[in-house]
Protein backbone atom coordinates (compact mmCIF):
# COMPACT_ATOMS: atom_id res chain seq x y z
CA UNK A 1 0.00 0.00 0.00
CA UNK A 2 2.55 2.64 1.19
CA UNK A 3 4.93 1.86 -1.79
CA UNK A 4 2.12 1.82 -4.47
CA UNK A 5 1.55 5.32 -3.07
CA UNK A 6 5.14 6.34 -3.09
CA UNK A 7 5.66 4.82 -7.02
CA UNK A 8 2.35 6.46 -8.09
CA UNK A 9 2.54 7.92 -11.12
CA UNK A 10 6.13 7.24 -11.89
CA UNK A 11 7.94 4.42 -14.60
CA UNK A 12 7.80 2.24 -11.54
CA UNK A 13 4.35 2.65 -10.35
CA UNK A 14 2.85 -0.77 -8.80
CA UNK A 15 0.07 -2.38 -10.01
CA UNK A 16 -3.22 -3.02 -7.52
CA UNK A 17 -2.79 -6.13 -6.49
CA UNK A 18 -0.60 -8.66 -5.19
CA UNK A 19 0.08 -12.69 -4.54
CA UNK A 20 1.08 -14.61 -1.50
CA UNK A 21 2.64 -17.47 -1.00
CA UNK A 22 2.87 -18.43 2.75
CA UNK A 23 5.34 -21.10 4.05
CA UNK A 24 5.93 -22.41 8.21
CA UNK A 25 9.46 -24.30 9.09
CA UNK A 26 10.03 -25.63 12.33
CA UNK A 27 11.28 -23.40 14.95
CA UNK A 28 11.00 -24.86 18.51
CA UNK A 29 11.92 -21.67 19.94
CA UNK A 30 8.64 -19.44 18.72
CA UNK A 31 5.39 -19.79 20.91
CA UNK A 32 3.93 -21.85 18.63
CA UNK A 33 7.10 -24.41 17.61
CA UNK A 34 7.15 -22.77 13.82
CA UNK A 35 7.66 -19.65 12.26
CA UNK A 36 5.58 -17.90 9.00
CA UNK A 37 7.39 -17.11 5.65
CA UNK A 38 5.78 -15.08 3.20
CA UNK A 39 6.82 -14.25 -0.22
CA UNK A 40 4.78 -12.09 -2.67
CA UNK A 41 4.73 -11.18 -6.32
CA UNK A 42 3.68 -7.60 -7.37
CA UNK A 43 3.19 -6.17 -10.76
CA UNK A 44 4.52 -2.58 -12.94
CA UNK A 45 1.46 -0.68 -13.31
CA UNK A 46 0.01 -1.81 -16.67
CA UNK A 47 -3.85 -2.61 -18.21
CA UNK A 48 -2.90 -6.24 -18.06
CA UNK A 49 -2.14 -6.27 -14.27
CA UNK A 50 -5.57 -4.56 -13.10
CA UNK A 51 -7.45 -7.78 -13.37
CA UNK A 52 -6.51 -9.88 -10.77
CA UNK A 53 -8.85 -13.27 -11.65
CA UNK A 54 -6.95 -13.03 -14.78
CA UNK A 55 -2.97 -12.85 -13.19
CA UNK A 56 -3.82 -15.38 -10.86
CA UNK A 57 -5.02 -17.93 -13.92
CA UNK A 58 -1.77 -16.58 -15.79
CA UNK A 59 0.36 -17.55 -12.30
CA UNK A 60 -1.44 -20.76 -12.50
CA UNK A 61 -0.59 -21.52 -16.38
CA UNK A 62 2.95 -20.36 -15.08
CA UNK A 63 3.42 -22.88 -11.87
CA UNK A 64 1.81 -25.47 -14.15
CA UNK A 65 4.58 -24.92 -16.77
CA UNK A 66 7.41 -25.19 -14.92
CA UNK A 67 6.06 -28.27 -13.13
CA UNK A 68 6.02 -30.20 -16.34
CA UNK A 69 9.76 -28.38 -17.49
CA UNK A 70 11.08 -29.53 -14.11
CA UNK A 71 9.52 -32.85 -14.28
CA UNK A 72 11.05 -33.54 -17.75
CA UNK A 73 14.40 -32.76 -16.38
CA UNK A 74 13.96 -35.32 -13.47
CA UNK A 75 14.23 -31.94 -11.21
CA UNK A 76 11.36 -30.68 -8.47
CA UNK A 77 10.34 -27.32 -8.74
CA UNK A 78 10.10 -24.82 -5.97
CA UNK A 79 7.94 -21.91 -6.79
CA UNK A 80 10.00 -19.66 -4.88
CA UNK A 81 13.15 -20.53 -7.23
CA UNK A 82 15.73 -20.76 -7.54
CA UNK A 83 14.77 -21.69 -11.37
CA UNK A 84 11.36 -20.25 -12.14
CA UNK A 85 10.59 -18.41 -9.48
CA UNK A 86 6.91 -17.15 -9.43
CA UNK A 87 7.96 -14.25 -6.78
CA UNK A 88 9.48 -11.24 -6.48
CA UNK A 89 9.83 -9.90 -3.34
CA UNK A 90 9.56 -10.77 0.13
CA UNK A 91 11.56 -13.95 2.18
CA UNK A 92 13.03 -15.53 -1.33
CA UNK A 93 14.72 -18.12 0.56
CA UNK A 94 13.24 -20.27 2.76
CA UNK A 95 14.58 -22.79 5.54
CA UNK A 96 15.81 -26.36 4.55
CA UNK A 97 12.14 -28.29 5.13
CA UNK A 98 9.75 -25.07 5.12
CA UNK A 99 6.31 -26.63 4.30
CA UNK A 100 3.45 -24.51 1.92
CA UNK A 101 0.47 -23.70 3.65
CA UNK A 102 -0.99 -21.86 1.55
CA UNK A 103 -1.86 -18.56 -1.03
CA UNK A 104 -3.61 -15.24 -0.70
CA UNK A 105 -4.27 -12.46 -3.25
CA UNK A 106 -4.24 -9.33 -1.60
CA UNK A 107 -5.90 -5.86 -3.74
CA UNK A 108 -5.96 -1.79 -2.71
CA UNK A 109 -9.32 -1.98 -4.91
CA UNK A 110 -12.45 -1.92 -2.44
CA UNK A 111 -15.79 -0.50 -2.17
CA UNK A 112 -14.61 2.83 -2.17
CA UNK A 113 -13.46 2.58 -5.66
CA UNK A 114 -10.76 1.23 -7.87
CA UNK A 115 -6.77 1.91 -6.47
CA UNK A 116 -6.14 4.48 -9.66
CA UNK A 117 -8.72 6.48 -8.99
CA UNK A 118 -8.25 6.70 -5.28
CA UNK A 119 -4.45 7.17 -5.39
CA UNK A 120 -5.72 10.12 -7.94
CA UNK A 121 -7.80 11.91 -5.21
CA UNK A 122 -5.13 11.60 -2.06
CA UNK A 123 -3.18 14.38 -4.49
CA UNK A 124 -6.00 16.75 -4.93
CA UNK A 125 -6.52 19.24 -2.69
CA UNK A 126 -9.83 19.17 -1.44
CA UNK A 127 -11.89 21.89 -1.34
CA UNK A 128 -12.67 21.28 2.49
CA UNK A 129 -11.68 19.30 5.17
CA UNK A 130 -8.03 17.12 5.81
CA UNK A 131 -5.91 15.76 2.85
CA UNK A 132 -6.35 12.49 2.66
CA UNK A 133 -3.38 9.73 3.19
CA UNK A 134 -3.10 6.66 1.69
CA UNK A 135 -3.82 5.37 5.23
CA UNK A 136 -7.24 6.36 4.74
CA UNK A 137 -7.82 3.88 2.46
CA UNK A 138 -9.40 -0.01 2.40
CA UNK A 139 -7.89 -2.89 1.14
CA UNK A 140 -8.62 -6.47 1.33
CA UNK A 141 -7.18 -10.30 1.12
CA UNK A 142 -8.70 -13.52 0.08
CA UNK A 143 -6.46 -16.58 1.66
CA UNK A 144 -6.95 -20.30 1.43
CA UNK A 145 -4.64 -22.29 3.32
CA UNK A 146 -4.04 -26.30 3.37
CA UNK A 147 -6.31 -27.46 6.18
CA UNK A 148 -9.50 -26.08 4.09
CA UNK A 149 -9.65 -22.80 5.82
CA UNK A 150 -10.82 -19.93 3.45
CA UNK A 151 -10.60 -15.84 4.70
CA UNK A 152 -11.10 -12.41 3.51
CA UNK A 153 -9.96 -9.57 5.35
CA UNK A 154 -11.50 -6.27 4.62
CA UNK A 155 -8.94 -3.42 6.07
CA UNK A 156 -10.77 -0.46 6.97
CA UNK A 157 -8.64 2.08 9.16
CA UNK A 158 -11.64 3.73 9.69
CA UNK A 159 -13.73 0.65 11.50
CA UNK A 160 -14.90 1.06 14.61
CA UNK A 161 -13.38 -0.63 17.80
CA UNK A 162 -13.63 -4.31 17.78
CA UNK A 163 -14.69 -4.47 14.18
CA UNK A 164 -11.30 -6.35 12.48
CA UNK A 165 -12.64 -7.31 9.40
CA UNK A 166 -12.01 -10.28 9.15
CA UNK A 167 -14.40 -13.41 7.47
CA UNK A 168 -13.53 -16.94 7.96
CA UNK A 169 -14.99 -20.43 6.96
CA UNK A 170 -13.54 -21.85 10.53
CA UNK A 171 -13.34 -20.38 13.99
CA UNK A 172 -10.19 -18.49 15.06
CA UNK A 173 -10.82 -19.25 18.47
CA UNK A 174 -8.94 -22.91 18.54
CA UNK A 175 -10.68 -23.33 22.18
CA UNK A 176 -14.26 -23.42 20.78
CA UNK A 177 -15.66 -26.58 19.01
CA UNK A 178 -19.27 -26.29 17.98
CA UNK A 179 -20.63 -22.88 16.82
CA UNK A 180 -23.00 -21.20 14.18
CA UNK A 181 -20.67 -19.69 11.55
CA UNK A 182 -22.50 -17.86 9.13
CA UNK A 183 -18.97 -17.90 7.17
CA UNK A 184 -18.82 -21.18 6.49
CA UNK A 185 -19.70 -21.12 2.56
CA UNK A 186 -17.70 -17.92 2.00
CA UNK A 187 -15.72 -18.19 -0.89
CA UNK A 188 -19.24 -19.21 -2.49
CA UNK A 189 -20.87 -15.40 -1.01
CA UNK A 190 -20.39 -12.38 -2.91
CA UNK A 191 -21.22 -10.93 -6.00
CA UNK A 192 -19.49 -11.86 -9.09
CA UNK A 193 -16.28 -10.52 -9.09
CA UNK A 194 -15.31 -11.79 -5.11
CA UNK A 195 -16.91 -15.62 -6.52
CA UNK A 196 -14.48 -15.29 -9.59
CA UNK A 197 -11.10 -14.21 -7.29
CA UNK A 198 -12.05 -16.98 -4.92
CA UNK A 199 -12.16 -19.75 -8.13
CA UNK A 200 -9.03 -18.43 -9.26
CA UNK A 201 -7.58 -18.42 -6.72
CA UNK A 202 -8.56 -22.10 -5.84
CA UNK A 203 -7.17 -22.89 -8.97
CA UNK A 204 -3.40 -21.76 -8.19
CA UNK A 205 -4.00 -23.29 -4.94
CA UNK A 206 -4.81 -26.34 -6.21
CA UNK A 207 -1.97 -26.84 -8.13
CA UNK A 208 0.59 -25.68 -5.71
CA UNK A 209 -1.02 -27.96 -2.92
CA UNK A 210 -0.99 -31.01 -5.34
CA UNK A 211 2.78 -30.46 -6.59
CA UNK A 212 4.17 -29.75 -3.16
CA UNK A 213 2.37 -32.00 -1.21
CA UNK A 214 1.81 -34.76 -3.44
CA UNK A 215 -2.17 -34.63 -3.21
CA UNK A 216 -5.00 -31.75 -3.92
CA UNK A 217 -5.91 -28.62 -1.87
Amino acid sequence: MVEADQRFGGRDALGPHGVMLFFVSDAPAEPHGYRLHTAYRLWLASPDADDLPQLLTELDGVARANITRAASLQRRWHPVGPDGSMVNGGDMSLPSGSTYIGVGASTLDSDQGRWYQLARTLRDLPATGRRLSVFDLKGQAYVLLTDGTAMHIDRDPHARLGVDGIRCNRTLDPDRVTYYNRHEHLTEDGDDATRAVWRHLGVLHYTLTAHLHGRPA
